[in-house]
């Protein structure tokens, strides 16, 4: 049975850039929406809300809910998927803490960066928020949170992520309307969202969209006993033979997501630098582990 080597410098590096995507989003929110009292989605929205209501530090009431989502979900979803979110919560959570002290003046207050400019902090914010978590995404962190409880949702119930994590941001910025009772607040909310929304599928480059993999190999047995153990997604094997050598070849024919294609490339490159792979986009993938066949 093949044992994949761990890549240490690699693992140091994906941390080092999860870190700096989490810097870039925490000082997206603590410097651009906070002082502005602009909700943004997320467990961080949630936090932001209790914080205008009742002046609960947002760091605090941001880990104490994701620790109680971790909790259920170590129950449902296994110990191994809430593994990579518990240093990005922890790590988060100190940077929020710290960017607070950072910029806070004697008495405890935030100042607005942008004075008056209340919706270019918006712009702005949303835009470092989005690049913030697709580098985190990137490079197979998670930030927990309104996932977790994605995940949880769709293990029972036929709805896709993407829908999930849409129902539970829009609930959380309109919720900011009984808080302030401005709907300049929510609309604001919004457009931060959208644009939140739109640098992250930019910078990922259409995250969501899936992507096929031809792989020739000859050591197709070893790579799709990785693939299929690490990354969890089905293999078919094509028997082939080339033209000019006439011999037969194996060829792995994979599906997965856009945001898992980083990772089976380096699962490729370990096993055989030599491996000759072919990536392109795939439009509209139905069945086990992708969207439903639904017909109208």
């Amino acid at each position: 049975m093949y044992t994949l080597k761990i890549n240490i410098w690699q693992e140091v590096k994906d941390y080092i850039f999860i870190f700096l995507g989490l810097l870039c989003y925490s000082i997206g929110f603590i410097f651009f929406m906070l002082p502005y009292q602009i909700t943004t989605g997320g467990l961080t929205g949630v936090s932001s809300i209790i914080f205008y209501a009742t002046g609960f530090p947002v760091q605090y009431s941001y880990l104490i809910i994701n620790g109680l989502l971790l909790i259920a979900a170590v129950k449902i979803l296994g110990f191994r998927f809430c593994l990579k979110t518990i240093t990005a919560v922890i790590t988060l959570t100190v940077l929020l803490g710290f960017m607070q002290e950072l910029i806070a003046d004697e008495a405890g207050n935030l100042p607005c960066v942008l004075e008056n400019e209340t919706f270019m902090a918006c712009v702005i914010g949303g835009c470092m928020e989005g690049i913030g978590l697709a580098i985190v995404f990137l490079n197979n962190g998670s930030t927990g949170g309104t996932d977790v409880i994605a995940a949880i949702v769709n293990k029972y119930r036929d709805v896709t992520l993407g829908r999930i994590l849409m129902y539970c941001d829009i609930t959380i910025v309109s919720s900011c309307y009984f808080v302030f009772h401005d709907w300049q607040k929510v609309v604001l909310g919004f457009c931060t969202l959208i644009i939140s929304n739109l640098m992250l599928d930019y910078v990922m480059n259409s995250a969501r969209q899936s992507v096929q993999f031809l792989i020739f190999s000859d050591k197709y047995e070893d790579i799709a006993e990785v693939i299929s153990k690490e990354v969890g997604r089905g293999i078919t094997v094509l028997h082939g033979e080339g033209w000019y050598s006439k011999e037969s070849r194996k060829v792995l024919v994979i599906l997965a997501k856009r945001r898992e294609s980083v990772y089976i490339f380096r699962l490729i490159n370990q096993i055989d630098p030599r491996a000759f792979v072919s990536q392109s986009n795939v439009v509209g993938v139905y069945g086990e582990g992708f969207d439903k066949i639904k017909v109208k």
